[in-house]
């Protein structure tokens, strides 16, 4: 791909997988959005809703593993679109690494936030004197980063293995939760009620009020491309790379869906626990007291974290390849790695100050911090649409020996077309009546980025960045391998 190699060679095929399947993370996922699925669709479009947008992400998976098998580079998306452009190389990867960027850095801090926010519940549940404030949320944010960085400052070894047990605790979890839910309750829910739909969106359009219901399985199908991110750091990457993303969105979406139906028919007051501040928490001690419920409780606050971990890292690699080009502020500083531990240990530390920056107002209003990660998913996919886009714009695309054939244009455009579709809802109002609480700042914080990278880019950027480097002939690259 043109460049020295300076990462070290040990993720294996499933510790490839496993970093976007601890990424995407079921039960972090769907613990975290479940109580805005119960009011936007209800069971209905929690269950239908997750078959519907699973399949649509597999098809966003496969065209992004397409290109991760013919470029399997650590600059994954913001590489790929550089080297997938016509013409304008460099404002396509520009702008393409920058959305990355921002949606890596919002999933980091969104992930930690949602996992303060449930060992606050946990707390409380424990010692009911515990008083939950929005600051102690954001301190304890501030911790589980600091934790998280320090991991990553480590060797890759030590990330591998993380991910490896992360992947474990997912499924385990997962059988546990879904195995008690399924026996202890003395009482469940009809077959019949997977259909039931509820509009509490405020929207009189129920048609409307469903689609919303539709952004629980979109928040949780997030960070695939942690796979892509981790390309040179993963053996034989041009087939493992492409099949770690396909297997973490298919295990995803067939493991995500039976832990949905055990919450679905676990409920038992409806309008109680949708109305509760942590729906799925009061789910579980609804149906099975609060000593079963605090240790199922656990089991996703650890996956949250381990999810959390992941995510740095991928955001890690995702800094270290775009500085790495010159396009960051400090670039010599953010792609250098570490002689000891052969890690980009100060683009991990950049990672998580830039999350710990969006987590801060989370200290004055939830609102504004929500608005603010809002931007993760929106950022994260239409990265990942730029250049699924571009490669549909070839006639000549040379494939990896992972490739979708013929069919790989018709499967780019309908990942193109459900990544718009999904992007517009993400920015619509999610309640109603639309006041400065329940307003959807996330089209706001959405353009704020984009204008700053805009005006950079006209004002310095577009002379000095055009798109990935070559360090030269492969030969002479090779010379200048570190490894």
């Amino acid at each position: 791909m043109g460049y020295p190699r300076k990462l070290t060679r040990r993720f294996r095929a499933f510790d490839n997988f496993a970093i976007s399947f601890t990424i995407i993370n079921i039960i972090s996922g769907i613990f975290s959005s479940f109580g805005f699925g119960m009011a936007a669709g209800g069971p209905r479009v929690l269950v239908f809703g997750w078959i519907a947008v699973s399949v649509m992400v597999l098809f966003v998976g496969a065209s992004m593993a397409e290109i991760a098998s013919a470029y399997p580079t650590s600059g994954a998306l913001y590489f790929s679109a550089g080297k997938l452009a016509k013409r304008h190389r460099g404002a396509w990867s520009w702008y393409t690494g920058w959305l990355n960027f921002v949606g890596q850095v919002g999933g980091t801090a969104a992930t930690g936030y949602a996992a303060a926010t449930f060992i606050q519940a946990f707390l409380a549940m424990q010692w009911p004197s515990y008083q939950v404030t929005e600051q102690r949320t954001v301190l304890i944010t501030a911790v589980i980063l600091l934790v998280q960085a320090l991991a990553n400052t480590y060797t890759v070894h030590l990330v591998a293995v993380m991910n490896r047990i992360s992947v474990w605790w997912l499924l385990v979890g997962m059988v546990v939760i879904v195995v008690v839910l399924a026996v202890e309750p003395s009482h469940h829910q009809s077959a019949s009620f997977v259909t039931h739909f509820v509009n509490d969106t405020g929207f009189t359009n129920a048609l409307y009020g469903g689609m919303l219901g539709l952004l629980v399985t979109s928040w949780t199908f997030t960070g695939f491309d942690g796979s892509f991110h981790m390309s040179e750091e993963t053996v034989r990457a041009t087939v493992n790379a492409p099949r770690g993303i396909m297997r973490a969105i298919g295990y995803s979406a067939v493991t995500g869906l039976i832990l949905m139906l055990a919450l679905v028919y676990a409920i038992r007051d409806y309008d109680k626990e949708a109305g509760a501040a942590a729906p799925p928490v009061q789910i579980l001690v609804d149906a099975l007291g609060t000593g079963t419920a605090k240790v199922l409780l656990l089991i996703v606050i650890g996956a949250m974290l381990f999810c959390g971990l992941a995510n740095m890292t991928s955001n890690t690699r995702q800094i270290f390849a775009f500085s790495r080009d010159g396009a960051m502020p400090g670039s010599r500083w953010w792609h250098s790695v570490s002689p000891r531990t052969r890690t980009p240990v100060k683009a991990v530390w950049l990672a998580a100050a830039c999350s710990l920056v969006l987590v801060i107002p989370g200290w004055w209003s939830h609102t504004a911090f929500t608005a603010v990660v809002s931007v993760n998913v929106v950022g994260l996919f239409l990265s990942y649409a730029v250049p699924i886009f571009l490669r549909l714009r070839l006639d000549d695309f040379q494939p990896g020996p992972w490739h979708l054939g013929r069919w790989g244009k018709v499967v780019g455009r309908v990942a193109v077309t459900w990544i718009v579709i999904s992007s517009v809802l993400f920015m619509l109002p999610h309640a109603s009546p639309i006041t400065a609480t329940s307003f959807n700042y996330a089209p706001i914080a959405l353009a704020v980025v984009l204008l700053i990278a805009t005006v950079w880019w006209f004002a310095s950027a577009r002379r000095r960045f055009q798109g990935p480097v070559s360090y030269g002939r492969p030969d002479e690259v090779a010379a200048m391998d570190l490894i």
